[in-house]
């Protein structure tokens, strides 16, 4: 499997570590940049060619991108055909799962295949917990999860189709 992985200023040097950290665990990366930090870049530039990968063969590739927040770089990257991007910043929601429970989820139940990371309110230590959780948890598979991916894929297709064409 191929990670590719993306950021925008504010999440560089997050990236930066997150590089040799996904490739010590034995993932073929590709650094799709920013490679410089350049404090005026505009995330959606920098998302969208990850994005791309994903969309173009969601079996063999995910994608780690990574903002201030994660918000804007998943909705970019959740453009694009075939991809599921979810956001994880770290934050507690109080939710009834724990937050590692959330990242398991994302893939067991939306097999996600792109995952945008928070990198202000992230430690270096808890973003590589959580990406080798994220990368580590396979897509259940069970048929209510298919159907409801399916159907995901029905309204992007029948929105492309009403809105000038696809990705």
């Amino acid at each position: 499997m191929t990670i590719v992985i993306a950021s925008d200023h504010a999440g560089f040097d997050l990236k930066q570590q997150l590089v040799p950290f996904l490739r010590s665990l034995g993932y073929d990366v590709e650094d799709l940049g920013a490679h410089d930090y350049a404090p005026m870049d505009d995330y959606p530039e920098l998302i969208a060619p990850a994005a791309r990968r994903v969309s173009k063969d969601p079996t063999n590739t995910r994608a780690i991108v990574l903002g201030g927040s994660g918000q804007g770089e998943a909705i970019v990257a959740n453009r694009f055909h075939n991809v599921r991007a979810v956001v994880y910043n770290g934050e507690s929601r109080g939710a009834v799962f724990n937050d590692m429970d959330e990242i398991a989820i994302s893939r067991e139940h939306n097999d996600a295949n792109v995952l945008s990371l928070g990198a202000r309110f992230m430690t270096p230590d808890e973003a590589n917990e959580t990406v080798k959780r994220w990368l580590e948890t396979p897509f259940s598979g069970d048929e209510r999860h298919v159907r409801r991916i399916g159907k995901i894929e029905e309204v992007a297709s029948a929105l492309n189709d009403g809105v000038g064409g696809k990705n």
